[in-house]
């Protein structure tokens, strides 16, 4: 099923997939519906299975994984479709970024083909988010990552839009990095002082660095150049180590602004 649905150009539905494999005429389409329908298998089992065999085939042997986090919005029109609602739509026409549908979190590994000139995103994992109801897009992605490390048992580089920071991503294991998109708002501080042996707590955060914008008002910037897009540019970077208190709270971080 896996293969018809890659190798089918069509409609991804479930005869689509049996099209693609070369079965259609093999096999029955009930047969292949009662694996959706009626079959128990474990979501999680099954995103394990497949991170691991691209990492194996895809990925140098002991090579960091680049791990990509974002929600999508499959629309939905039925009255009791499960999870359906009124929610952001990223991709929708119109003034309104709104659309009724179902919203899942996905995280995909990232890899290089030899065929493409850019990486592509090959998803391996995916919850369901309910607004206003269960774990939070920020909870789930933390709850997936945190897995992914602990299985594939090496160090992941998650990178991730603004959408997706706070306490659930507080404190991860010292193999998972975090790369997202700070706010315009955002307000950093400076890394905690040295104990001052005096009575008291020790301070959690140093003097106030300001927003992004004030920071590159003063930032010392370097000139580098990065693939992106299918191309290469020259950009001038800054980076300032930092505490996103609001956010991180006391977790170190790295503040970096990018400018053409």
């Amino acid at each position: 099923m896996v293969t018809g649905l890659v190798a089918q150009t069509g409609a991804g539905t479930v005869t689509g997939m049996l099209t693609g494999a070369g079965l259609a005429r093999a096999w029955p389409h009930d047969r292949a519906h009662a694996f959706f329908s009626r079959t128990r298998w474990n979501v999680n089992i099954l995103g394990i299975v497949l991170a691991r065999l691209i990492v194996r085939t895809l990925l140098a042997h002991g090579a960091a994984i680049t791990v990509a986090v974002d929600d999508t919005l499959f629309k939905r029109s039925g009255k009791k479709v499960f999870g359906a609602a009124w929610q952001h739509d990223g991709a929708a026409r119109g003034p309104k970024p709104v659309g009724r549908g179902t919203c899942f979190v996905v995280v995909g590994i990232i890899v290089e083909l030899p065929f493409l000139t850019r990486p592509v995103c090959l998803p391996v994992m995916a919850r369901l988010w309910r607004p206003k109801t269960g774990p939070s897009k920020v909870e789930l992605a933390a709850s997936m990552v945190k897995l992914l490390a602990v299985c594939l048992n090496q160090p992941l580089h998650v990178v991730a839009d603004a959408a997706y920071h706070g306490r659930a991503l507080r404190h991860l294991p010292e193999a998972i990095t975090l790369t997202t998109r700070l706010p315009a708002s955002a307000v950093l501080f400076g890394l905690a002082p040295a104990p001052t042996r005096k009575r008291g707590r020790p301070r959690l955060k140093g003097a106030r660095l300001g927003t992004p914008d004030e920071l590159a008002e003063t930032a010392t910037f370097t000139t580098t150049r990065v693939a992106r897009y299918g191309r290469t540019d020259q950009v001038h970077i800054a980076e300032v180590p930092c505490l996103w208190y609001g956010s991180f709270h006391t977790q170190t971080g790295c503040a970096g602004r990018c400018r053409i």
